[in-house]
């Protein structure tokens, strides 16, 4: 089969099987197949795929029609302009989480950060797959970051994409439960893109999202307070006065979130690209 006839026929599989933005990803896991890249793609329609390969595009087009996430049968995923290990183990990294390091960055450029003698030290708390610590370690070359999950298996992911980027040795990994084990006062930021999906709203999360994602890394409860409402006072007891903690979030519990934290100081929320109420950032007094 001609590989132009094999993207044409894996369009309509997936368009009819109502996946998203089928093109896209008949593209996508065509070029995992082929080990190319797009431009491949459309600079050799004539090339023949081997049998082999047809078998390959074949398995993966059936995951994907089955609703399995693209960036889990290929393994990868891009953050902060990085390629990421991701498996089931692990939240897929999204582009709306990027803002946490675009938080960081804006607040250590402001001159607010509680750092004014030595390297920053940061923790990312339920770190998955380590995207936000790894782009904070490349981002801050002089910080000393900690990392958190609760799960090992994420924690072996987190620790992969550190050696990849080859900052294993920037990065200190814990399994622990939030900021479990870890000095008080003794942070400059605790960052965290936890749980925070209410079991009320799990009709509204996307089907692929809630049958193949880690359920413990989407939804913290009923509410989607859960997990933030146990992250903030032990936050408060490991950050330093006047340190910052930085949380994503939803519109969902912006408003909860601003009253669990009421008691701090410059309590700021962002919203994404969409208008969607994404990061709380609230300074310790």
């Amino acid at each position: 089969m001609h590989l132009k006839d094999a993207l044409s026929s894996a369009v309509d599989r997936l368009t009819a099987a109502q996946v998203g933005s089928p093109r896209m990803n008949a593209e996508l896991l065509l070029m995992f197949t082929l080990s190319c890249d797009r431009a491949y793609l459309f600079a050799h329609p004539e090339r023949e795929l081997t049998v082999e390969e047809q078998t390959r595009y074949e398995e993966a087009l059936a995951q994907r029609a089955r609703g399995v996430p693209a960036q889990y049968i290929t393994g990868h995923q891009e953050f902060w302009g990085m390629d990421f290990i991701v498996s089931p183990a692990v939240l897929i990294p999204r582009p709306e989480t990027e803002h946490i390091v675009e938080a960081v960055l804006e607040l250590t450029n402001g001159g607010r950060s509680s750092s004014p003698g030595g390297p920053a030290h940061m923790v990312d708390v339920g770190t998955g797959s380590g995207c936000i610590a790894i782009a904070l370690a490349k981002e801050f070359p002089q910080a000393v970051i900690h990392a958190t999950d609760i799960s090992a298996a994420a924690l072996e992911i987190a620790h992969a994409n550190a050696a990849r980027h080859q900052l294993e040795s920037r990065i200190h990994f814990h399994q622990a439960d939030l900021l479990q084990g870890l000095n008080p006062g003794s942070f400059d930021f605790v960052i965290s893109n936890p749980p925070y999906v209410g079991e009320s709203e799990e009709d509204q999360v996307q089907l692929e999202v809630r049958k193949f994602e880690p359920r413990n890394a989407v939804f913290a409860g009923p509410t989607g307070l859960e997990v933030i409402e146990r992250l903030i006072p032990q936050a408060q007891a490991a950050l330093k006065p006047g340190s910052w903690l930085i949380i994503e979030i939803s519109r969902t519990i912006a408003d909860g979130v601003k009253h669990l934290l009421s008691g701090w100081k410059q309590l700021q929320i962002t919203n994404d690209l969409q208008s969607i109420p994404r990061i709380a950032a609230a300074q310790r007094s």
